[in-house]
């Protein structure tokens, strides 16, 4: 169990990282929305969807990755933590899904409203990274709830 456990370890702090880092690339992408006009708008749009795809297929990896330490590891799934995280990811996927994509989806049909979507996905922005926060402080230290 020593060297696979290890890995899969390794695997799963690699992707909660990439997980979130890529996230604080977003805020200069809206900055540079509020300015932008035509062109540059459509490459600033697109890179902020290909950002939070990257960001969903590398929480796909710490899902799994989660999974199998759960399987492999000490811990069993009705630990007050593993409880807790599982209830923090899924507000986490609401957020990813309709802070995000709807929001996005509104750009090109209204743009009198585009300070207010620009607004909405920076607070979006930060509400994920705290709540992907949270699950990273519940990964590393385990609190026991009840």
């Amino acid at each position: 169990m020593g060297v696979f456990y290890a890995v899969i370890v390794y695997l799963h702090v690699l992707s909660a990282v990439v997980s979130v880092g890529p996230l604080f690339v977003l805020f200069p992408i809206i900055r540079r929305m509020r300015s932008a006009a035509g062109t540059e708008d459509a490459l600033l749009i697109s890179l902020f969807k290909w950002t939070i795809r990257f960001v969903m297929h590398s929480g796909h990896v710490l899902v799994v990755t989660g999974i199998l330490l759960l399987l492999i590891g000490p811990w069993p799934w009705y630990t007050s933590w593993v409880i807790v995280t599982v209830g923090v990811m899924m507000l986490s996927i609401v957020f990813l899904a309709s802070g995000f994509s709807k929001v996005l989806k509104r750009f090109p049909d209204e743009p009198e409203n585009r300070e207010a979507l620009i607004a909405t996905l920076s607070k979006t922005s930060w509400r994920y990274i705290l709540l992907l926060l949270v699950m990273l402080y519940l990964m590393v230290a385990k609190p026991a709830f009840w």
